[in-house]
């Protein structure tokens, strides 16, 4: 799974820059909480498909709603734009209301 997320990563870069963020803002987002607000991937992009997907068996195995962002980015292993891009998606998420942060 981290090999495919690798993958999508790299070709989505080569589609569209990267916008850096500033370093509160990143850092509030590795202290974040993301819960799973509607379980539903239309209309997501493969990133976020995986993203839902992970929240998903979150609740199926441990019956938590709730995981935090150091986990997921602990899961799928990434570095550098690959975490740029993961960041990315999952504001997308937010704005489109399928998950929420829950800062700390």
């Amino acid at each position: 799974m981290a090999q495919l997320l690798h993958e999508i990563i790299r070709k989505v870069e080569m589609k569209k820059l990267m916008v850096r963020r500033s370093k509160e803002e990143a850092q509030r987002m590795i202290r974040a909480i993301a819960v799973l607000l509607r379980n539903t991937t239309w209309k997501c992009g493969r990133v976020e498909r995986l993203v839902v997907n992970y929240l998903r068996d979150q609740i199926r195995r441990f019956g938590r709603a709730r995981t935090p962002v150091p986990e997921m980015l602990q899961h799928f292993k990434l570095k550098g734009k690959q975490r740029s891009e993961f960041f990315d998606a999952i504001k997308r998420l937010e704005k489109r209301r399928i998950i929420k942060i829950e800062g700390f």
